[in-house]
């Protein structure tokens, strides 16, 4: 992961990292529960639970640039598939690529597993 980013944003981006994170998992999930109780059809089913587990991985900042790239795969594959709102699919495509490529910031658990360790003598 730190091969990834050199450093994980700290103070107000990170703190804006963080926001972005919380409302495309908030999304995700809403999408995901109101999909679970009005559709039957499977295959949009699955693309929106592998969505959903992608929000779960992108709340807890871990695993961001492979959550944020399953985000972004599982919504354009619903949005090529006409089984969700068009726009929101976007929106969430987005959200999923752009955690993809800056990276969770420096509040989470990819930043504490990765991130430059402090040496203190």
């Amino acid at each position: 992961m730190q091969r990834l980013f050199s450093t994980f944003a700290r103070g107000w981006p990170g703190g804006g990292l963080l926001a972005q994170r919380i409302v495309t998992a908030g999304l995700l999930f809403h999408s995901a529960i109101a999909h679970t109780l009005q559709a039957t059809y499977a295959p949009s089913t699955v693309l929106q639970m592998t969505a959903a587990a992608a929000g779960v991985f992108l709340l807890l900042g871990l695993w961001t640039p492979a959550a944020g790239t399953t985000l972004a795969i599982a919504e354009l594959a619903l949005l090529i598939a006409h089984r969700a709102d068009p726009w929101l699919c976007i929106l969430l495509a987005t959200l999923g690529a752009t955690l993809a490529m800056i990276g969770p910031g420096a509040w989470s658990i990819d930043a504490r597993l990765f991130g430059r360790k402090q040496v203190r003598i």
